[in-house]
């Protein structure tokens, strides 16, 4: 099959395209070791929140999950209760029953 030669103008088009399609490809690789190096930093940093080494939490309970604030500690516990201490977490502050 004989193909038709390009013209100019299509010719010019072409390498518009192509510089295009290259400088799209450089900027996304750009962008994917941008994005790598950033999880990485980010996974090397150290924790800022300092935190007690251990709670006072009642005998037989267990926490679930713990938040804190700016000077206190948020314990959920697993029979329903959210225990509020203050940042030596020896200091119960506050207890608040969450009903089921």
């Amino acid at each position: 099959m004989d193909e038709a030669p390009i013209s100019e103008s299509d010719a010019r088009l072409l390498r518009y395209l192509k510089t295009l399609v290259t400088a799209l490809t450089v900027t996304m690789i750009a962008g994917f070791i941008v994005l790598i190096a950033v999880i990485v930093m980010r996974f090397n940093a150290t924790g800022t929140v300092p935190l007690p080494s251990e709670i006072a939490l009642p005998a037989g309970v267990a926490a679930t999950a713990i938040t804190r604030g700016p000077d206190w500690l948020g314990v959920v516990t697993d029979d329903g209760r959210i225990l509020i201490y203050g940042l030596d977490g020896a200091t119960l502050r506050q207890e608040i029953v969450v009903s089921r």
